[in-house]
Formats: structure tokens, sequence, C-alpha cells
């Protein structure tokens, strides 16, 4: 996809993400929209995956440890062919495949998540798996800023480090807020460049809104060095909803239908 159309896959994933969360007036719009552009980039110019054959051997595995932002995987999933649109209306109803924490029974999920700070330790699993079996397929896994208190990220930090597992790019949402506070407020994450370089990772700092800098570094990457990689992403909770702009209310509450209206017409707008 060129940047007009990632652009537009964005603007679709943040309305599928509302629609959904008010729907079932539950959900976590807000650090959804924040990995919106990020996913929409992923889901649009660099992962090689066929919708079609969700279990294919040679896919890039995407795996979504803030596994409760899982409207904007969901929506990504759907916009790019794994399932029909309709089904996201489903989300977090009983029976439904759209659960209220990612899930592998929905085409594309490669992880079930819930509990936080696991994702990046199932990530290094999959890359060292690639990486015995000789295969060359990438690991990718999301995590969200608040996550990194979690002293097992670090634990998989490490271990990415000695198996020099070059496959494997973890991805910051820094979106600076975590369930009902700032992130700084819980605990300073600073400076969190220099603590993944500290551990051997290669480091990227990117405006995770920005589709063609998200997109650059993405395909900058050198996949030839044995280093792992992450990449830092400034990001804003409840990007393109002005009343969800780093407000923590909307970690984990949807809009009503007033705030839907306004919400969908921001995004329509900009």
């Amino acid at each position: 996809m060129n940047i007009n159309e990632i652009n537009e896959l964005a603007k679709s994933i943040r309305i599928d993400i509302l629609n959904m969360t008010s729907n079932a007036n539950s959900g976590h719009p807000g650090g959804s929209l924040s990995s919106t552009d990020i996913l929409a980039v992923l889901y649009g110019n660099i992962l090689k995956y066929d919708p079609k054959n969700p279990k294919w051997e040679d896919r890039d595995r995407f795996i979504l440890s803030k596994a409760h932002a899982c409207p904007v995987l969901y929506a990504a999933l759907a916009e790019n062919g794994y399932f029909d649109k309709s089904e996201l209306l489903t989300f977090r109803k009983l029976d439904s495949r759209l659960q209220g924490h990612a899930h592998i029974k929905t085409p594309g999920v490669e992880m079930s998540g819930g509990s936080l700070g696991q994702g990046l330790s199932f990530g290094v699993g999959v890359a060292l798996s690639a990486k015995l079996d000789q295969k060359n397929y990438k690991t990718y896994v999301l995590l969200g800023d608040g996550e990194l208190n979690e002293g097992q990220i670090w634990e998989a930090i490490m271990t990415a480090k000695k198996y020099e597992l070059g496959n494997l790019v973890a991805i910051v949402d820094k979106n600076g807020i975590q369930n009902d506070r700032f992130t700084h407020e819980v605990m300073d994450l600073s400076p969190l460049p220099e603590k993944w370089k500290s551990f051997g990772w290669e480091c990227f700092e990117v405006d995770g809104h920005d589709v063609k800098s998200l997109t650059q570094v993405f395909q900058s990457i050198n996949f030839e060095n044995s280093k792992p990689k992450v990449i830092i992403a400034d990001t804003i909770k409840g990007k393109g909803v002005s009343f969800m702009e780093n407000n923590p209310d909307f970690h984990g509450k949807a809009a009503n239908p007033e705030q839907l209206k306004q919400a969908i017409a921001e995004i329509n707008n900009h």
C-alpha cells in the first residue's frame, strides 16, 4: 500500500474500534487507537501473511502482548480479509470468536492473552523456533509501555539477546498511560531507549502516528545482524478522538452513542 492507502486503512480501523467497543459498551478504545497506525503499517506494508490460510507455515507472526487492545487487531484482521467485517459487532458477545482479550480461536491471532507481560516471552519462543527450523519468517510483538513494568518482559529481553534473535522485533506503544494513571506516576521508564540498548538490542525511535516514518523504520531493519530489534513508538492514547486523547478515563470505557457520533465525525474529517 502507498502512504495514502495506509492512512485510509488506519481511518477505517479507528472507526471499527469505536463501533465495536460502543456496540458492546465495553472494551479498551484508548490503547487500541494509540496503536492503530502501527498495525495499519504492519498489515498494509510489512507483514507476510495469507488471510485465506491463517496458519500458513511461512507467515510472519504478529503477537499482541497488550491483549486488551484486541479491538485494533480484530479490526486490522477484518479489514484485510481474515473474516467478514460484520463479525466485528459480535465483539464481547457470548459465543463470539472476538472476545475481550485476544484469543487463538480468532483467525489470525497468534497468542491468547490477558495477563500482561507475557507476549515478549512468547515471541522469543516463536523467533527461536524459526531460527532452529531455519525458517525466514519474522516475529513482531506489540507491547504497551505500562506493560514494561513487568519483570518477565526484562527476562525476555535478556533471553532474546542470549539467543541472538535478530528475527525478533518488539514494538513499544509508548502512549504514556496505563489503566487509570500516567505511566510516569506508576513507574518512570526513562531513559527507555538506553535501557533496551544496554541489554544488547538495536533500538529505533519513531512517531507512532506518522505512517511514512513508521514504514521507513520497519523497512530499514537489517535482519542479517543477530541483534533483536525494538521500535519505541511515541503515541497518544485515544489518538484521533479529541475527548479520548491523553484521557485515562478511556483506557477501558467505550463512547456512548452521542460521543460515538462525534468521534466518527472527527475521524472522517481529519
